[in-house]
C-alpha cells in the first residue's frame, strides 16, 4: 500500500522541488536573460566611413529592442587588426562585439607573417552589407570603356599607375587581379588611405583606381573622375549602365568585400542564434536598410555559416592574388 501524504506534507515538497529546480526557460533557452547590460561594439576603422554608419544604425535597433544600451567603439589601427585583436581576446559571453571588414580576417591573415590575434577566435555572427567597388580614371583620360582602357594601357606598358591605401589592401589586390585577366602591366602605387589617391587620380597624379562607390563619389559629382565599370559581379541597380567588370572579363571575380559583425569564439550559440537572427532583422527592416542604401551599401542578410564561407573563400581568393603576385608578406 501506498503511504498517505497530508497536504502540508504535499505542499512542503513541491516548493522544496522547486526550489531546487532552476526555471524551466533557463533550461531550454540560455539566452533568455541575455542581454541584460550594456554591450560593446568595437569598430575596426575610424569614426565616419562606411563601417561606422553601419555599425550605429543596427546598435541602434539592437538598444531599442532590447532595452539596453549597444556602445560603439572606434579602435582603428593596423590595417584593423587592433579592434579585431580586442575582441578575438575578450569574454565569449555576447558582450563585446566586432564589427569589422574584410581586411583583418581575410587579406591580413595572408599579408601579415604573425598576428596578434588567432582568426579562428572569432565567430561570424551576421553580414550587414556588402560594398560596391567601381573603376574610376581621371575625367580626360583617353579611355571612356575597359576595352579602350585595357588596349591604352598594352600600348603603354608600365606608363600607367592605379592607387590604393596601401601594400596588401583589397584594392591593391584588386589591381593585381586586374592586371592579369586583363593581361597588362599598371604600376601600383600605395598609399595611406583612400582620399589621397582618389584626389591624385582626379588630379591626374596617377591614372586609376580601384575604389569603392561610395569613396569615390564626391569626385564623381564634381566631375573631376569618371566611372568605367563596377567591380562586382553584377551592375549596381543605382548605376544600371555601368557595366560590371566580369561582364567585361568573365575570369575577373574580386573577392567580396562587406561590413560584418563578429563575436569571440566559443560564445554560448543560443546568444550567436539569437543576436545573428536580429542583427539580420535590423538591417532588413524598411528605414535601417534605406539608411544603408543610401551610403551606396547593399544589404546582405547571411547566416552566420554562409558568412563562414564568405570569408574562407576571401582568404583563399586573396591569398591566390598575393602568391601570383609575388606580394612578400610583411
Amino acid at each position: 500500500m501506498l503511504p498517505k501524504f497530508s497536504a502540508l506534507a504535499v505542499v512542503a515538497l513541491t516548493l522544496a522541488a522547486s526550489a531546487v529546480a532552476p526555471p524551466a526557460h533557463t533550461q531550454a533557452d540560455p539566452a533568455a536573460a541575455y542581454p541584460n547590460r550594456a554591450v560593446k561594439i568595437i569598430v575596426s576603422a575610424p569614426p565616419g566611413g562606411g563601417l561606422d554608419i553601419a555599425a550605429r544604425v543596427v546598435a541602434d535597433r539592437l538598444a531599442k529592442l532590447w532595452g539596453q544600451p549597444f556602445v560603439v567603439e572606434n579602435r582603428p589601427g593596423a590595417g584593423g587588426n587592433l579592434g579585431t585583436e580586442a575582441v578575438a581576446g575578450a569574454e565569449p559571453d555576447g558582450y563585446t562585439l566586432l564589427a569589422a571588414q574584410p581586411a583583418p580576417l581575410t587579406t591580413n591573415v595572408v599579408m601579415y607573417k604573425k598576428l596578434n590575434f588567432d582568426p579562428a577566435a572569432l565567430e561570424p555572427l551576421a553580414i550587414m552589407t556588402s560594398i560596391p567597388n567601381t573603376l574610376v580614371v581621371r575625367t580626360d583620360f583617353p579611355a571612356n570603356s575597359v576595352q579602350e582602357l585595357i588596349a591604352y594601357a598594352k600600348a603603354n606598358p608600365g606608363k600607367l599607375s592605379y592607387g590604393s591605401s596601401g601594400v596588401g589592401s583589397v584594392f591593391h589586390l584588386t589591381g593585381e587581379l586586374f592586371n592579369r585577366t586583363a593581361g597588362v602591366d599598371i604600376v601600383h602605387v600605395p598609399y595611406r588611405g583612400v582620399s589621397q589617391p582618389m584626389q591624385d587620380t582626379a588630379a591626374g597624379t596617377i591614372q586609376l583606381l580601384h575604389i569603392s562607390l561610395s569613396s569615390a563619389r564626391g569626385a564623381l559629382a564634381s566631375g573631376k573622375a569618371k566611372v568605367l565599370a563596377i567591380l562586382e559581379p553584377q551592375r549596381y541597380s543605382k548605376m544600371p549602365d555601368v557595366p560590371s567588370l566580369t561582364e567585361i572579363l568573365p575570369a575577373f571575380r574580386k573577392p567580396s568585400t562587406w561590413f560584418g559583425f563578429f563575436g569571440p569564439a566559443h560564445m554560448p550559440p543560443a546568444i550567436v542564434a539569437r543576436l545573428s537572427a536580429e542583427m539580420r532583422k535590423a538591417v532588413t527592416a524598411p528605414d535601417v536598410r534605406a539608411k544603408l542604401e543610401e551610403g551606396d551599401m547593399i544589404v546582405i542578410a547571411d547566416t552566420p555559416e554562409e558568412f563562414a564561407a564568405l570569408q574562407k573563400a576571401g582568404i583563399e581568393q586573396f591569398g591566390e592574388i598575393i602568391k601570383a603576385a609575388g606580394i612578400k608578406p610583411q
